[in-house]
């Protein structure tokens, strides 16, 4: 077994998600309390792309759209996706009210109990616009 790295690795800093239509993207993240932090174009082969930096308290979201030409590449990825991101809430029953409420695409019919951690957890999964899933989880304590 080769040695333990030799740097810090502090906390996650952002998660990468590609996307399809920024717009609507930026919307839907928008409505979950992120702002957008920062936008920057990148190029991919000559073609234009975006990235933007989405924001909740220590959380950030970066979402890029590829060129035109690449998001037929991006619709049929079957790899390399994220299966999910998991945000830490205090009151998992509270937060799936809301997001009920709010018509997102909620996954399940009430938060799940997992034996994780101590205590075990609860959590729940709603779909972002390009079938990305958004974990809301609480650790019991």
């Amino acid at each position: 077994m080769k040695d333990k790295i030799a740097f810090a690795i502090n906390h996650l800093q952002h998660t990468g998600i590609p996307v399809t239509d920024m717009a609507v993207s930026e919307a839907f993240y928008s409505r979950l309390g992120f702002v957008n932090v920062m936008k920057a174009g990148f190029a991919i082969n000559g073609a234009p792309g975006t990235c933007i930096m989405m924001k909740n308290n220590a959380i950030i979201i970066e979402l890029y759209q590829m060129p035109p030409a690449e998001l037929d590449e991006i619709r049929k990825r079957k790899n390399g996706h994220i299966d999910h991101i998991a945000f830490d809430v205090d009151d998992i029953d509270a937060a799936f009210t809301d997001l009920t409420k709010a018509a997102f695409q909620v996954q399940e019919a009430a938060p799940v109990f997992l034996s994780f951690w101590e205590k075990g957890c609860r959590y729940f999964n709603i779909l972002g616009p390009d079938g990305e899933r958004l974990e809301f989880n609480q650790v019991l304590k």
